[in-house]
């Protein structure tokens, strides 16, 4: 151990107004009880603007220069946003102030000539700036791609219960998860461009915890800013009809005991569909303990639960387009997109 807090956060993630002839407005979904499908954003193509925002923790020049590099290979015009490379004043675990932070995030999703939102870092701070999103205004932009996992796990979430929209839990580009990471991507990279390519998902150790198979919705992300979201705005009520896909970092095993108890005590996990597990980066004692706490948490929900599904925060991380409607299959170790993650 011996590590502060803000050392073991930080590693998480390694080291405006109507829009004439865009799509309908999105229905708001703030009172979001089941797992639905939800608006697909359009695929990225060469030539597209896309525009790299740190809504959370500081991102290191070197990575975001290096990220930038990647993104213009594959064709993109790549813009930073003003306070992408800021630093909090007080707080050095964010990246700059809660305002800014919204700010660039609420400009980029409105500017109808940017296609995409790239995350850099995730870390700490999204549930922070939550509450400063004008989500009005945000609805009435064209729908486009969030990408990001961690911390976005928070901006998944809301986007999906306010603008009913579908997002990309993939690698924050401005950390080691993206940059030098070619598996990463490649992975990244085909399901933003040809995303009829990748719709099956599986990883060489997958392997059924609970059997059977489930159909459902896409949703989820970090376990713990899922249980840190719970009953706050901007968050859904249950899981009810959802395929959650769970990871996490940095957790020893009885945190997670106590985080899935949680969710399992509140009834927020009543109805979920299926279940499936991602990487459980140095979570203590070691994956074993983790696996058979797993099992004896999420077992008595009588739901398949797919473990090793190697997304979150590891190398040659998945791709896991949410808010798609989906086929677990614990026994056949995959989760099978029923529509790609784009349009």
């Amino acid at each position: 151990m011996g590590e502060s807090v803000t050392e073991v956060r930080n590693d998480r993630d390694g080291v405006l107004g109507s829009l004439e002839g865009t799509p309908p407005v999105p229905e708001r979904h703030p009172d979001l009880r089941a797992a639905r499908a939800l608006t697909r954003p359009p695929r990225l193509r060469e030539g597209d603007r896309v525009r790299l925002v740190a809504p959370c923790s500081p991102v290191p020049d070197a990575q975001l220069d290096a990220a930038v590099e990647v993104l213009e290979r594959w064709g993109l015009e790549v813009e930073l946003a003003p306070h992408v490379r800021d630093r909090h004043p007080l707080l050095p675990y964010l990246a700059g102030s809660d305002r800014d932070r919204a700010a660039d995030l609420q400009e980029a999703w409105c500017d109808p000539d940017v296609r995409a939102v790239f995350c850099a870092r995730g870390g700490d701070g999204a549930h922070r700036m939550l509450d400063l999103l004008d989500f009005d205004a945000m609805r009435r932009a064209a729908p486009k791609a969030l990408i990001g996992f961690s911390d976005i796990t928070a901006l998944h979430e809301a986007f999906a219960v306010e603008l009913g929209m579908a997002t990309v839990h993939g690698p924050v580009v401005g950390t080691r998860y993206f940059v030098g990471d070619e598996v990463a991507q490649r992975e990244l990279h085909t399901t933003l461009f040809t995303p009829e390519q990748r719709t099956v998902l599986t990883s060489p150790g997958a392997h059924a915890l609970v059997p059977g198979r489930a159909e459902g919705v896409t949703f989820g992300g970090n376990l713990s800013l899922l249980n840190d979201g719970l009953a706050t705005p901007h968050s859904r009520l249950s899981a009810l009809g959802g395929i959650l896909i769970l990871e996490d970092i940095n957790e020893d095993a009885a945190r997670i005991d106590r985080m899935l108890t949680h969710l399992v005590r509140t009834g927020w996990l009543d109805g979920v569909a299926g279940i499936a597990l991602g990487t459980w980066t140095d979570c203590p004692p070691d994956l074993g303990a983790v696996s058979d706490l797993m099992r004896d948490r999420l077992g008595s929900l009588g739901v398949p639960v797919l473990w090793g599904l190697e997304f979150g925060h590891c190398a040659a991380q998945l791709t896991v387009p949410l808010g798609v409607p989906a086929v677990l299959d614990a026994e056949g170790g995959s989760l099978e997109l029923a529509v790609p993650g784009l349009e």
